[in-house]
């Protein structure tokens, strides 16, 4: 019996958790995972994915505020254990706990590339043929360590993060149980940093455009929807669109083609085509429909 601690939080790190507690060879000694936070409108205190998952399974829960406190590290050292397995957890793993046991993360791109927070949106954004789950030995950098094993899976021209982050985490499942089943007979390799590339934390402000280029902001809907979505210094989002075309010049913001189920809007190269769109404290809608509601006509600029 390999005997795990795991730590991870949101629906990814839930899917790898629950795939290791199917699994009859491997037991869970505890779970850790970020401190409820409040959500919504009403602020309500909510548990990640990961402590709703382990709490029904009976799995001893862990939410320490900041992993790095000596108390946090004595406690966790006491806990009997052969591996760590890290997934999406939000905290930095201090060289005590590391040292502790060997520790395992799956990170969601093919490293070295996209070391940080975003990954899946990263491959998205930079339209990427390609991108995988990768098995590595942590260390005390972001993502550096070497790594044990990688999964690779193909981006559809048109996918969306959530269909993306959705194939990913079934990888993911699959390589934890294979890398923690052998994970004693592994040879692993060390990163080249020299080719490590790095991705933020996203924030709201990346999902607002202004028509410059259209090959770059169907990318951004890509990978921005739903959150933080692709809106205009308007405030109108638009909920769905397609490439029309990538090359081609024209006036950003032109709308130079209308039929009944979307516009065609000019970007400083290419077009996009708009089929919904959302107005502030407004309903979803076509984007025809909105036009019409604004009386803005082909020849002008959506705003």
């Amino acid at each position: 019996m390999i005997r795990i601690v795991f730590m991870g939080t949101p629906d990814y790190a839930a899917e790898i958790l629950k795939g290791l507690l199917d699994a009859s060879d491997i037991e869970v000694q505890a779970v850790y995972t970020q401190p409820d936070k409040p959500v919504g409108r009403k602020a309500v205190l909510t548990a990640s994915p990961v402590k709703v998952l382990a709490e029904e399974a009976g799995i001893r829960v862990i939410q320490p505020g900041r992993l790095r406190d000596p108390q946090t590290v004595a406690e966790f050292t006491t806990i009997p254990c052969d591996l760590i397995v890290v997934a999406a957890y939000g905290q930095i793993l201090p060289k005590e706990i590391l040292e502790y046991v060997p520790c395992i993360n799956l990170h969601a791109s093919i490293l070295p590339a996209y070391r940080g927070a975003s990954p899946i949106q990263q491959s998205l954004l930079n339209n990427d043929a390609q991108t995988g789950i990768t098995a590595m030995w942590m260390d005390e950098g972001l993502d550096t360590g070497s790594i044990i094993d990688v999964r690779k899976i193909p981006i559809g021209p048109d996918e969306m993060v959530e269909s993306l982050y959705a194939r990913l985490t079934d990888t993911a499942v699959e390589l934890t149980l294979d890398v923690v089943r052998r994970w004693d007979r592994h040879t692993a390799l060390p990163q080249n940093d020299a080719e490590a590339t790095h991705c933020r934390k996203i924030t709201k402000a990346e999902g607002l455009i202004d028509f410059t280029d259209a090959e770059e902001i169907y990318n951004r809907y890509r990978a921005f929807t739903p959150w933080p979505g692709i809106y205009l210094e308007s405030g109108l989002k638009i909920k769905k669109m397609a490439l029309e075309a990538a090359e081609g010049s024209g006036t950003p913001g032109e709308i130079v083609a209308v039929d009944k189920e979307s516009i065609v809007v000019a970007c400083r190269k290419g077009k996009l085509r708009i089929f919904t769109v959302q107005a502030p404290s407004k309903q979803e809608a076509s984007a025809v429909d909105y036009l019409n509601g604004k009386r803005i006509a082909r020849g002008n600029t959506l705003v």
